[in-house]
Parts: structure tokens; sequence; C-alpha cells
């Protein structure tokens, strides 16, 4: 989840230094068609200095996107690790083996952007409370009761961990004009 939630922020406009960082930034993250996207992450076993290496390396890659959220799978990386921060002033969560023990009936449609989909919109119906149990990057037990926004980036990036995006999550006519625009544009490029 990325640029849709930036956008709705009061954001100045981007240096040309900001911009290099964030075309950087992006270049590591895999786009749609690569089949890392559609492999489910295994679960983390070692919560060694390798592993926080590792969520040092998403969180950095994550704040140069200017996204909200990162899954290893959007890195090329199996394993199931997040990372997310919904405030720009507050720091950013890592979740590893992250699990969505309970969710509330009520849901909402709201439109979701991807940083592995870049400039794709499409509307999402989630749950919009949820509690998810898993570790912070040492090892210690984490559990997050979540409403709204959060819900919304910790279900984006569990699904991506669980190699569903989502243009699956969307109507049969928005997940095909979002295809259209996609193989548009990589045609342009």
């Amino acid at each position: 989840m990325a640029e849709e939630v930036l956008e709705e922020r009061e954001v100045e406009p981007e240096s040309a230094e900001e911009r290099e960082r964030r075309e950087a930034a992006l270049a590591k993250i895999r786009k749609l068609d690569d089949p890392v996207l559609r492999t489910r992450a295994l679960p983390v076993s070692n919560f060694d200095a390798r592993l926080r290496e590792e969520v040092d390396w998403m969180r950095d890659v994550m704040d140069g996107a200017m996204g909200v959220g990162l899954a290893a799978t959007q890195v090329g990386m199996l394993a199931r690790v997040l990372v997310y921060r919904i405030e720009a002033e507050s720091p950013t969560v890592a979740l590893v083996n992250p699990q969505i023990e309970w969710h509330g009936e009520e849901t909402e449609t709201l439109e979701e952007g991807c940083l592995s989909i870049p400039g794709i919109r499409v509307d999402v119906e989630r749950f919009l409370h949820l509690r998810v149990a898993g570790a912070d990057e040492y090892g210690s037990a984490v559990t997050i009761e979540a409403s709204g926004l959060e819900a919304r980036v910790l279900a984006h990036e569990i699904d991506h961990l669980d190699g569903v995006l989502m243009l699956d999550r969307t109507s049969k006519a928005q997940r095909r004009d979002a295809m259209r625009t996609w193989r548009d544009r990589q045609r342009d490029e």
C-alpha cells in the first residue's frame, strides 16, 4: 500500500533528490508480473541479526518509496515479514509471521494502491477491525488491535505474504480495466 494514502496527506512537492530516492526504492520492489508476488511466504524461525538487517532494509525501501506498508515478497524475500507505518511521525512496525486472529463483521470498500502495481488503484472491501498476532524482529510476541487504515494496511500486506494481490479482491470489471492499463503502460515503456 502506498501512494493512495500518501496523496491524502498534505505533502509538499518532491525535490529532485526526493524523486531520485523514491525511484531508486521503487526499482527494488517486484512488479505485477513477477511470480514471487504469487508465492506464499514461508514462516520465519530464526530471529537473528540477519533478520533485523533485512527488516531495517525493508523499512528503508518502504520509506524511500513513500509507502505505508511493505511485505517481504514485494522485495523478493519469501519470508513472512512485513513492515508498516500509518503516521509519518510514528515508528515503522515490523511484524514477523503475522496471522489475522480475529476480524469484526463490519467492512468498508475503499480505493487501494500498491507499490508492486504503481499507478493502479482499485476498490477493495476489507474488514474495518481486526486483530493480528505475530512477533517483532527480535522474536517477542506482538498482538495488534487495528481499525480503519491500520487494519486495511495490515490485511493488504498479509495478503501479499499469502500470494494474494489487491486485484484478486476487486470486481472483475476493475481487475480487467487495471490489467489493461498495466499492459498498456508496460508496452509503452
